[in-house]
């Protein structure tokens, strides 16, 4: 295994995990507090990973395309360019999708909790479609690294 995939299989591990904690245990649990409090804690939240996930998310992307292009043979390079599309994608699904609807938590100020409920499902809907793209980024690196022999 080359640095170039050793930091891509760290990332997409590091991002998936990350995105699959978030909908499986975090926002769950947050969406079952009480409305104030639940409005604040994803305002935290989003905040707090609005500083991490982009540098995150392009590392993970740009690593995966650079260990392509070092791959041993056209298997692992498939793999690694079919997980990188999969990160590309759920960063465009991200961008499109889910950061409108962050900008939308972070200034959100009480205007009512149906609309409130509103954008945490659609954003739940959005997240769901990244992590199925996630688990299928981290599938192929992992595929890749382990064909090696």
């Amino acid at each position: 295994m080359n640095v170039s995939q050793l930091v891509n299989l760290l990332g997409a591990g590091l991002l998936t995990g990350n995105e699959l904690g978030t909908w499986a245990v975090v926002h769950p649990a947050v969406a079952r507090l009480p409305f104030p409090q639940a409005v604040a804690a994803e305002q935290e939240i989003t905040r707090r990973f609005g500083y991490v996930m982009p540098g995150l998310m392009t590392a993970t992307i740009g690593s995966g395309f650079a260990a392509a292009r070092t791959a041993r043979d056209e298997r692992e390079r498939r793999l690694l360019l079919a997980g990188s599309i999969s990160y590309a994608l759920m960063l465009a699904l991200t961008l499109v999708g889910n950061v409108p609807l962050n900008t939308r938590t972070l200034r959100f100020a009480g205007e009512g909790e149906q609309e409130w409920r509103g954008i945490r499902k659609r954003w739940d809907r959005l997240h769901t479609g990244r992590v199925v793209l996630d688990s299928a980024g981290f599938t192929c690196a992992a595929l890749a690294a382990l064909g090696r022999r």
